[in-house]
This record gives C-alpha cells, structure tokens and sequence, in this order.
C-alpha cells in the first residue's frame, strides 16, 4: 500500500521514495476525440514533436488542439520516476511526474518559437512547484526538448521571456527545460477532457506579459 501523498507537495520527490510502479503502459482504447487520429500513431514524415509542462493538462492541451499546424495532441506524465503511473498515483507527488501534453505539428506550418510563445504566454513560469490553485510537482513549468535545436531555442526563449518579465515586475522563471525521455500516456478520459467535458475545470492562466518579438515567432 502507498503512502497516499507526499509530505511535502513543493519538493520532487527522492527516488528511492517514489512508486514502484508497473511494466505495462497503459492502455489506450480510444482515438483523439477531435480529429480520429490515432494517439499512438507514429510521427508523420515531415512533422515533428513538442512537448510541454504548464500546469492541469486538460486546459493546456485544448491551447495546442486549437493552433493551426498541430496535428495530433496527447495528454500524459513525463520527467519523473515511476514506470508506467496512473493518474491517482501521479497525485500522490510521489512518482516525480509532470502532467505534460505531447504536441505533433507540421513545422511548415507552425514552428518551434511559436509553440514557445504558445506556451510562455498562457501560465505562470514562475510559481515553482504550482500553477495558480493547482499545488504540487505535478504541475511544474516544464519545457522537454527532441533535438538540439529545439534546446537551443528554449533556452534562449526562456533569457529573453526573463527580461521582459523582468521588466515588468515579476519574478525568476522557475521552468525546467530537459530532454524529453519516457512519455507515458494518461488515461483515455483525460484525453481532450475539454472536448469531451466542455464546462470542466481550466486552470490555465498567464501573467499578462507577451513574449517578447526577438525570439522570430512566426505563426
């Protein structure tokens, strides 16, 4: 039997603390509620892949479906330590997960910067181990890079978003950005939750501070 949540919801978790967890993913039964589109399709030639950490996954994910260019979003758990988690053990806040949403696009389409610009404008980078009423790892800032390039562009994203909130006030981005190791799919009813529940719970937000014009965003 797990203990039923962390001691302290702010702090990752030690590994040798976190879940056992399990060998199987798990499963998946349904296709993208929107498009129809497999959600464990491969990624399309030409197209690349993105991923993110802002806080509750249900209204983040509906931010990305929304974008032209996008072609497959999915919600899951990544940068953490337990294989394969399920949702009730991932808000424990011992698993050491993010809630993340995994974005295929057509970069002819829509590129990289404006995923970032997507994604720095639309919650609050700098709140830790939050996102707004939403308290725990779970919900940390998180940037989780496929190449090189897309490191590079983060990391440059992430200095000049600093400056201009720095200039207007407000506090140090707290945002980790890493490679992006295992994804692990979340539950079939938390994909497109907002499609599927069109009055459920949003708790995305933002600081009201733009994403400054230097990094070359094109749409």
């Amino acid at each position: 039997m797990f203990q039923m949540f962390s001691s302290d919801k702010m702090k990752m978790v030690d590994a040798d603390k976190a879940l056992p967890g399990r060998p199987e993913p798990m499963p998946l039964t349904e296709p993208h509620f929107i498009t129809g589109r497999d959600l464990k399709a491969p990624v399309p030639a030409g197209m690349e892949q993105a991923m993110f950490g802002m806080g509750c996954f249900w209204g983040v994910e509906r931010k990305f479906w929304q974008r032209e260019g996008v072609w497959l979003t999915m919600v899951g758990y990544a940068a953490g330590i337990t294989p394969n988690p399920t949702y009730k053990e991932t808000c424990t806040q011992l698993t050491g997960h993010n809630e993340v949403v995994r974005v295929i696009y057509d970069p002819a389409i829509i590129s990289y910067d404006a995923l970032l610009k997507l994604f720095w404008e639309n919650h609050d980078p700098t709140q830790g181990m939050r996102q707004g009423n939403d308290v725990g790892s779970t919900y940390r800032s998180g940037i989780y890079t496929y190449s090189d390039a897309q490191a590079e562009a983060a990391v440059a994203s992430k200095s000049a978003y600093q400056q201009a909130l720095t200039a207007a006030g407000k506090g140090a981005i707290t945002t980790e950005i890493l490679p992006a190791l295992v994804f692990y799919y979340a539950e079939d009813y938390h994909q497109q939750y907002l499609a599927k529940n069109p009055d459920g719970y949003c708790g995305i937000g933002g600081t009201g501070v733009t994403c400054p014009i230097g990094l070359g965003v094109t749409s």
